[in-house]
């Protein structure tokens, strides 16, 4: 039976064998901005577990946007051929690879997640070469209770900021990559510009829906005219958040997007503010996001991926099979399971399920198989006796 999330789907000149795709998610590794051996190691893994669509994760435009002194940068050109390794072992496994560019704005300069992610103060060298840190934003508002007031950008640090995202699109280009995802969720820069709380200039970058749009849209045209015409672009959107930006904000901005040259809304939520979008909810639901994904496809006419505790096979098939989506992004449930894509083929019921992980994988899990274990994993069962 072939199913649809394990057909193929082709985006411009980018044909994708699945639509199975790593969410970008920050692994907090790199080295002043560098790779390290550690991200090799990450996305191989998932080269080789069949994934469709691999992202690298949130990776800096320039260096006072880092999250934390961790992130991957493409600020300059020394990061451009540490990235081909993998982009070049990837495509060997028949997987896509894209990378998510970012700015974290009024939120940059923190410590790692396990740390306790606290604001860091402004004794915090840079992470390029131990400059001074500066927390810049559309506002001199800051992000949290607990964060350092950022500076309020000048029209001239908008447009340093736009020739920054495009130089970045360029050097993504010359590694390789076959996607570019341009982060404006989660409370991030873009996301700042866009939110009517983070955004109080009175100028033609703020105030009104369409001026708070501005700098976003200028952005996504510049990096549209670098990025190459073949190859797609995604924009990944806090659909709703919790400090009044609405599914028709969102709607209007993917009209916008699509205008642009956008091909995929990658459909998240929240992180304005330091209230979840899910405050007081025990746990979110399964596939909590997917309804802003569908409505987004059919009102902004533009494709879109799911993202969002999407856990199960036959729950990302569902979402495929309803036109919700167009593609499936799996995040934390893959670095729990890297063999996710195996283990959904063979939920679904797909034909020959080994063809869809690289031979070197197959050959010897489909000898497995017919030793008796069937498809089963070492866990399907508490104890080998029982």
């Amino acid at each position: 039976m072939k199913t649809k999330l394990f057909s193929p789907l082709q985006i411009r000149d980018l044909h994708l064998k699945n639509r199975i795709v790593l969410s970008p998610m920050l692994t907090y590794e790199a080295d002043h901005g560098h790779l390290t051996d550690w991200h090799f190691a990450h996305y191989g893994k998932y080269a080789t577990g069949g994934v469709g669509l691999i992202f690298v994760e949130s990776t800096k435009v320039d260096p006072r946007g880092c999250t934390t002194p961790r992130d991957l940068g493409l600020w300059k050109d020394d990061f451009i051929e540490p990235f081909k390794k993998i982009i070049q072992f990837a495509h060997s496994r028949g997987a896509a690879i894209g990378i998510q560019l970012g700015h974290s704005g009024r939120k940059a300069r923190n410590s790692l997640p396990w740390e306790g992610r606290h604001p860091l103060g402004r004794e915090q060298k840079g992470v390029d070469h131990d400059e001074e840190w500066e927390l810049i934003a559309p506002s001199a508002i800051p992000g949290s209770s607990k964060s350092e007031t950022p500076k309020e950008m000048t029209v001239a640090d908008i447009q340093e900021q736009i020739l920054l995202w495009g130089n970045a699109a360029r050097r993504a280009d010359l590694a390789g990559f076959d996607v570019l995802e341009i982060h404006g969720a989660h409370g991030y820069l873009l996301h700042q510009f866009l939110s009517a709380s983070a955004n109080q200039r009175t100028d033609k970058y703020g105030g009104s829906l369409q001026n708070r749009l501005r700098f976003t849209l200028e952005v996504v045209e510049h990096v549209r005219t670098i990025w190459p015409a073949g190859k797609p672009l995604f924009f990944r959107a806090s659909s709703i958040d919790e400090a009044g930006w609405t599914i028709e904000d969102s709607i209007v901005l993917c009209r916008e997007l699509k205008k642009l040259g956008v091909d995929v809304i990658d459909c998240s939520t929240g992180g304005m503010s330091e209230h979840s979008i899910v405050s007081g909810v025990t746990r979110p639901d399964y596939g909590y996001q997917v309804p802003h994904a569908e409505r987004i496809r059919r009102d902004a006419e533009i494709m879109t991926m799911a993202v969002g505790l999407i856990i199960h096979a036959d729950q990302a098939e569902a979402i495929l099979q309803n036109g919700q989506a167009d593609l499936i992004a799996v995040g934390r449930e893959l670095l729990h399971n890297p063999n996710w894509v195996l283990d959904a083929a063979d939920k679904l019921g797909e034909e020959n399920i080994f063809s869809t992980i690289p031979a070197n994988y197959g050959y010897w899990l489909e000898k497995r198989a017919s030793s008796g274990f069937q498809h089963k994993t070492s866990t399907w069962k508490s104890g080998i006796n029982q």
